[in-house]
């Protein structure tokens, strides 16, 4: 656990993983995916299960191949894949940055619809809420396991309970209304678009060290937790939409829940699920600048990022880390969609998640039919969602080709510079 002198049992383990993907899984992404796959939303949602599923098992084979944590960058580094490993690390980080963007817009929205209080309030909101993460970051306060495992299980009983209202009156009619016949194919591009909805569990990988017989624990908690978290979003997917119907969910995507509980308990329901989508949001937001911020000073330690980002405040924080990475997602939800962020964040999981399950193919860690399925899958997803960019988003997709031409190319030549700056003083 971060900073915590306790380690992280199975339930703590479970708890987070979960808490990781639920955070703001759900609630900033069900709108998006109906609107994409109409009919066949609960089928991408178990469609980027499967993907997560096969990615969290060779995160797993990986980490006990290493005896190690740390991800896709430590993964790659073991076997001397230098360049790749610090390409793919700033594409990763990225992803971290738009996927807070995506909680702090969704934070901003949620706390806007009850309030109010106009157009200008959940930009304002999503910005605040960053700051306030960014201030807490730097004083070091970190999450509390048990805090964690109360909102987690909060969380669970609201979407449970809320679905559970829609399915009880059962309404098929209601999951295609209002929106087009999508086909069955859709189901893919909405997995694929979706897919940051199951980024949060490899978090744990930077938590190796923490965890009580990792080798043990780490597999056990984090494949439960993503059968879980499939069976849940797809049961809030059928549940929300026969209760207001998939028009109703694309039209107010941004606060798709929030209507939900307000059909299904009036505004009781409305302020309890916008209450449930504050805290997870929030936490999803801590839990991720926390881990990003460490990562970077990680990667920047190995010399494949900025020096500066590698400056520790008095309280040992990677200061200048969590400033960058923070004001980076403020600014990106105060000026983004919610499709486009959520897109842009999925497409760079998917590429992240293909390589590591790639990896784990070739070094034979674990079952190569699960590990080979998530390196196709996964690859197959990218594409996918590389061409329902190019047709509905071409602004985000040239934002992502100018990420990894800078990878590439730019990485190399800011990393000279900022060696010689350093050298000369």
């Amino acid at each position: 656990m971060h900073g915590s002198q306790s380690q992280l049992g199975f339930h703590g383990t479970w708890s987070m993983a979960v808490g990781g993907m639920i955070g703001g899984g759900i609630f900033s992404t069900l709108g998006v995916v109906v609107e994409i796959a109409g009919v066949w939303t609960w089928l991408s949602f178990v469609v980027a299960g499967l993907i997560a599923l096969a990615t969290g098992y060779s995160y797993v084979k990986l980490a006990e191949h290493y005896g190690e944590g740390g991800g896709a960058f430590t993964f790659l580094r073991e076997i001397n894949a230098l360049g790749i490993a610090g390409s793919l690390s700033w594409v990763l980080i990225t992803g971290y940055v738009l996927t807070n963007a995506v909680y702090a817009f969704t934070f901003g929205q949620y706390l806007g619809h009850v309030t109010g209080f106009g157009p200008w309030f959940p930009r304002a909101t999503g910005i605040a809420i960053m700051a306030l993460f960014i201030g807490l970051n730097l004083r070091g306060v970190g999450e509390a396991g048990s805090v964690e495992m109360f909102l987690v299980w909060f969380k669970l009983i609201i979407l449970v309970g809320l679905a559970g209202w829609g399915l009880a009156e059962w309404n098929p009619a209601m999951l295609s209304r209002g929106v087009p016949d999508t086909g069955f194919t859709a189901a893919l591009f909405g997995a694929a678009s979706v897919f940051m909805a199951y980024e949060g569990f490899q978090l744990l990988t930077y938590d190796y060290e923490d965890i009580d017989t990792p080798q043990k624990t780490l597999p056990r908690a984090v494949l439960s937790a993503i059968v879980v978290v499939i069976l849940v979003y797809v049961l809030v997917a059928l549940g929300t939409a026969m209760l207001i119907g998939a028009d109703r969910l694309v039209e107010h995507k941004e606060v798709a829940l929030a209507i939900a509980g307000r059909q299904a308990f009036g505004t009781v329901g409305l302020i309890i699920v916008t209450v449930a989508a504050a805290f997870s949001t929030g936490s999803a937001i801590n839990a991720t600048l926390f881990a990003t911020a460490r990562l970077a000073c990680k990667v920047s330690q190995a010399g494949e990022l900025p020096a500066t980002l590698n400056h520790k405040n008095q309280a040992g924080i990677p200061d200048h880390a969590v400033i960058g990475l923070g004001a980076a997602a403020a600014v990106l939800a105060a000026i983004g969609s919610l499709t486009g962020l959520v897109e842009a964040a999925s497409l760079t999981f998917l590429f992240t998640f293909a390589v590591v399950c790639g990896l784990a193919f070739i070094q034979k860690t674990g079952s190569r039919i699960v590990t080979g399925f998530g390196a196709a899958a996964g690859t197959l997803a990218t594409l996918a969602l590389i061409f329902r960019l190019m047709q509905n988003d071409l602004p985000a997709l040239l934002f992502l080709i100018l990420l990894v031409v800078i990878t590439l190319f730019g990485r190399p030549l800011l990393l000279g510079y900022a060696a010689t700056k350093n050298r000369r003083k």
